[in-house]
C-alpha cells in the first residue's frame, strides 16, 4: 500500500515537472470539454440523492435511510448525501443537475452485461466491439486528431475503437477495489488471527464490523486522475474529452461507511477538476453515471443489491444546473420496477446525446446512426445544456 501511494505521488510530481513541455495533442474545433466519470459497480442513487420527502424511503430502509436533517436539501423532497456537500455550491450556482431514476435500457442486473451495454452504445450487451464515445470522436475529428484521453491502467471500452486517443496511467500496480476487500474480510471474519490483522491493516474502528470495511482505501487513483485530467484538458493543444473511472460501488455489504468514503472522493474529484480547469470550466460538461442503480429496499447485510433505476449527475459551466432533471416515479409499491427497484424513466443515452449534440456540436443524424444506433426512442434530454 505504501509503495503504491509513493508511486502515485511520484507520478503526480513528474506531471508537475512537465509543465513546460508541449505534448503532441491535437486541438478540436472550439474549446468545449467533456468528461465522463464511470462509477463501476452500481451506485445506490437513493443514498447519494435521498428522497427524504417520501415516507416510503424510511420504510424501505430502516437502517440505511438518511434523515432529512442529515442531508443538504435541494428542493425540499431530495436531499444530497452529506459526503457530497462539496457539490452543493455547484448546484446553487446552476452548474450542476441531478437526474434520479437514470439507467440505460438494460434491465437484467448483471455488472458485466450492464457495463458493456453502457459503454458500447449499441442498445444491447456485447452488441459492438467499440465504444460509443470513440465513435463520437470519429465524428468530431478532422484528419488525424487525438481528442480523447483515458485515465487509468487500461483503456475502457467506451473509448476503444478506430479513433486514436491519449492514455495516462499513473501507477503500474493493479487496483484492488473495496468490493474485493469487503468480500475478503467477510470470508475470514470468523478467523480471529486474520480478522484482527485485517482490521488493523484497514483501520476499522468497530470490531463488530470486521469484514464490512470502512478503512482508508479510498480511490487515491481517482483523486490523482482528476488533477491530471484538468492539467491535460486545459492545455491549448490538449485533448478535449476524458474518461475516468471509480471502482467499488457494488455495496452489498456495510454500505454506510463505504459510501461515505466513496462519495467524498467523488465530490473532491469533481471540485478538483473544476479548480484545475479554471476558465475552461465554463465550456465543460461532466457526466457521472453507473451501469444501474440498486434495490429500493435494504438487504440483511446493511447494504443493497443490484437494481435498475440509479442516479446520473451532470456538472460544468455549460450545464443548465440547479435542477433535479428528468422524471421521478416515486417509491410506492406499484411504482417500483418488478416490485423491487426504482423504475428507470431517464435513459443515459438521452443524457449523452444532449452532451454530444447540444454541447460538442456533433451532427444529430450521425449520433442517431453511428454513435447510438437503434436508440431513436431516446431523444436528447432537453434543458440540460446551456444554450
Amino acid at each position: 500500500m505504501h509503495r503504491r501511494f509513493f508511486l502515485q505521488a511520484a507520478s503526480a510530481g513528474l506531471l508537475a515537472s512537465m509543465g513546460g513541455t508541449r505534448l503532441a495533442f491535437a486541438t478540436t474545433p472550439g474549446d468545449k470539454r467533456f468528461v465522463f466519470i464511470f462509477l463501476r459497480g452500481g451506485l445506490d442513487g437513493l443514498h447519494a440523492l435521498a428522497p427524504v420527502g417520501d415516507p416510503r424511503y424510511a420504510q424501505l430502509r430502516p437502517n440505511l435511510a438518511l434523515e432529512a436533517s442529515q442531508t443538504v436539501s435541494l428542493d425540499g423532497y431530495f436531499g444530497l448525501h452529506p459526503a457530497l456537500s462539496g457539490l452543493a455550491p455547484l448546484f446553487e450556482a446552476n452548474e450542476m443537475a441531478f437526474i434520479p431514476a437514470a439507467s440505460t435500457r438494460y434491465r437484467n442486473r448483471s455488472h458485466f452485461d450492464g457495463q458493456n451495454m453502457l459503454e458500447n452504445g449499441s442498445g444491447r450487451p456485447f452488441g459492438a466491439r467499440d465504444g460509443w464515445l470513440n465513435r463520437a470522436i470519429l465524428g468530431l475529428n478532422e484528419g488525424d486528431r487525438r481528442l480523447g484521453l483515458a485515465l487509468g491502467p487500461s483503456v475502457p471500452l467506451v473509448l476503444r475503437g478506430s479513433a486514436d486517443i491519449q492514455t495516462y496511467a499513473h501507477s503500474p500496480l493493479p487496483e484492488v477495489d473495496d468490493d474485493f476487500l469487503a468480500r475478503l474480510g467477510n470470508l475470514y471474519r470468523n478467523d480471529p488471527v486474520f480478522a484482527q490483522a485485517f482490521r488493523a491493516a484497514q483501520g476499522a474502528a468497530d470490531p463488530a464490523m470486521a469484514g464490512m470495511i470502512d478503512g482508508p482505501l479510498a480511490n487515491q487513483d481517482f483523486a490523482v486522475s482528476a488533477r491530471v485530467a484538468a492539467e491535460y484538458l486545459v492545455r491549448d493543444d490538449g485533448p478535449r474529452i476524458a474518461v475516468m473511472e471509480m471502482q467499488g460501488w457494488d455495496t452489498h455489504i456495510g454500505q454506510l461507511g463505504r459510501l461515505n468514503r466513496l462519495l467524498s472522493g467523488l465530490s473532491q474529484g469533481i471540485t478538483d477538476l473544476r479548480a484545475g480547469l479554471g476558465d475552461a470550466w465554463q465550456n465543460t460538461v461532466v457526466v457521472v453515471a453507473s451501469e444501474f442503480g440498486r434495490t429500493a429496499a435494504e438487504n440483511g447485510n446493511y447494504g443493497t443489491d443490484h437494481g435498475t433505476g440509479g442516479l446520473a449527475m451532470v456538472a460544468g459551466g455549460a450545464v443548465s444546473g440547479g435542477q433535479i432533471a428528468g422524471d421521478w416515479p416515486g417509491l410506492s409499491a406499484r411504482s417500483l420496477f418488478e416490485g423491487r427497484d426504482v423504475a428507470a424513466l431517464n435513459d443515459c443515452e438521452s443524457i449523452f446525446k444532449a452532451v454530444l449534440i447540444g454541447h460538442l456540436g456533433l451532427d444529430e443524424g450521425y449520433v442517431e446512426r453511428v454513435v447510438f444506433p437503434d436508440s431513436q426512442t431516446s431523444g436528447p434530454m432537453h434543458g440540460l445544456i446551456r444554450t
